[in-house]
């Protein structure tokens, strides 16, 4: 028998308080994992947020990343935030 341990990560995200109904919580995902599948963890929470995901990008420790394959090896305490789209004027 074989038990697949995976480290698990808790980190606060920050949020567009409008779209999410929140300014920030802290979860708990796996250590390693694609920005988007953070992406889809974080919509089974706030799934109101599913209507900017060809727009949103995050900050990952203040660095931007795309949503797509990049894995990210997020550690305990490490800051996501999502941005979302921004109109010029």
């Amino acid at each position: 028998t074989y038990i697949q341990c995976h480290l698990l990560s808790h980190f606060p995200i920050f949020y567009s308080a409008e779209l999410a109904g929140v300014r920030s919580e802290i979860i708990s995902v796996p250590q390693q994992l694609t920005s988007l599948q953070l992406w889809e963890e974080i919509v089974k929470r706030h799934p109101r947020l599913a209507a900017i995901q060809d727009q949103v990008v995050f900050a990952v420790c203040q660095e931007y990343v795309l949503l797509g394959d990049q894995l990210l090896a997020l550690q305990s305490g490490d800051e996501v935030a999502i941005i979302p789209p921004i109109s010029g004027g």
